[in-house]
């Protein structure tokens, strides 16, 4: 039986989600008039007729129609975020404390993760800002200081989501019941004494642009940690490897002090070169920019963030893409990044096909990641990352969010980060 939640999805909301998606309603509208103004040009002058004064502008009563819709819909879009705005810093005063379904959250970080970067640049309150959390509080400095053994140690375990996920969604249910589930953190936590900690951010952003954020929190977390901190260790799902790269590249050349107490990184599925998905997107972009007909098509296509490009070939540091249009079919520009020095590092990669399957299946990998991405090899030598054959691993008939769960992943953590 479906839950009185599942019946009615507005009780997942906010108060604030209402005034985010009447920012996205108005964002959209806009697009749309400017999509169907730009086909509407293309298929005039293919005609002969002669254009408006600026490429994509009509002229005339249609001009004046176009201007129209995109004028009302930003004055009334105006006013409703006027009201929306006073109504909801009323709602929230009532109820500051309003507990969020994990629905609502898994909504939120698919959305963050597909446009998180407008979200960001319209100032919408549905981008998420980047947290660390324990035991579902967001570990603020005023929460650091309610905390004390046994809760928490001086041995850490940071859990970094990949993209379109969020912290919650470590956990993985076993069963189609729901009854019984795992979670990697909770399972190290348990068998090594680790204290997790799991980082939430908005996956849409440039995967250096988080990098950085977390180097410069890490720092903060660390300084104001109840107790010494002898122990770091990151586990990263996807994107969240490259992140974690990024970051702890930004936090050396800063001279940070993080990095001193980083023991070891786990990657699971990173695309640490990229995923052929998204080189895929790119292809669509190529394809849809090619006729005048189909361009305007190409801005769908282009709503997709910048941490979905980045995916295209493992961006990780400000270089990979500062000056370069992203949606703009080019070679691989990625500056070469070794693994950090003095640090552990394992590698797990996954494919959906069997052990004795061909190599072509195999080397598919787990249906967005292929094996010799999530492993670092590439046939450039300054572009491999020097994982050892000991600290590999390749499951199989796996696929990519298996690897939150699988079981012979569970024992080969616990194998690599059980001290000697």
């Amino acid at each position: 039986m479906p839950s009185p939640a599942a019946k009615n999805p507005l009780k997942h909301l906010h108060p604030a989600d209402y005034l985010g998606l009447a920012r996205l309603a108005t964002q959209a509208t806009v697009g749309v008039a400017t999509i169907s103004e730009e086909v509407h040009q293309n298929v005039w002058r293919t005609l002969g007729v002669p254009g408006g004064q600026r490429a994509g502008q009509a002229r005339g009563v249609t001009g004046f129609v176009y201007k129209s819709v995109r004028g009302v819909t930003e004055v009334v879009a105006t006013g409703i975020d006027a009201v929306l705005g006073r109504l909801v810093a009323l709602l929230e005063a009532v109820t500051p404390d309003r507990p969020s379904s994990n629905e609502r959250e898994a909504v939120l970080a698919a959305l963050n993760g597909v446009m998180g970067d407008q979200l960001v640049a319209t100032g919408n309150p549905l981008a998420t800002p980047m947290t660390f959390r324990h035991q579902g509080h967001v570990l603020c400095t005023e929460h650091l200081k309610t905390l004390a053994p046994p809760a928490i140690n001086g041995k850490i375990l940071l859990l970094i989501h990949g993209l379109c996920m969020n912290d919650l969604q470590w956990t993985q249910n076993l069963d189609a019941s729901g009854a019984a589930s795992y979670d990697h953190g909770q399972a190290l936590a348990s068998s090594l004494g680790y204290t997790p900690i799991y980082l939430r951010y908005n996956s849409g952003l440039h995967t250096s642009q988080n990098g950085r954020e977390l180097a410069t929190q890490l720092e903060e977390l660390l300084r104001n940690w109840p107790m010494p901190v002898q122990e770091l260790t990151i586990l990263a799902h996807s994107m969240g490897g490259l992140i974690t790269r990024g970051a702890v590249h930004l936090a050396t050349q800063q001279g940070l002090q993080w990095p001193d107490r980083l023991k070891s990184i786990v990657f699971l599925g990173t695309p640490h070169h990229g995923a052929p998905m998204e080189r895929a997107g790119n292809w669509i972009d190529v394809v849809l920019g090619s006729t005048r007909y189909s361009a305007p098509f190409a801005k769908i296509g282009q709503l997709r963030s910048a941490g979905i490009t980045d995916l295209r070939y493992g961006h990780v540091l400000d270089e990979d893409w500062v000056g370069h249009d992203r949606f703009r079919r080019s070679p691989d520009r990625r500056q070469p990044l070794a693994l950090p020095r003095n640090v552990n590092c394992y590698a797990v990669a996954a494919t959906t096909a069997p052990k004795r399957g061909t190599l072509a299946e195999r080397l598919l990998g787990d249906g967005l990641v292929p094996i010799p991405s999530a492993l670092g090899q590439h046939p450039q030598p300054e572009r491999r990352l020097a994982f050892d054959k000991s600290e590999q691993l390749i499951v199989y008939r796996k696929n990519h969010w298996d690897l939150l769960r699988a079981p012979e992943v569970a024992r080969q953590l616990l194998r690599w980060l059980t001290p000697d």
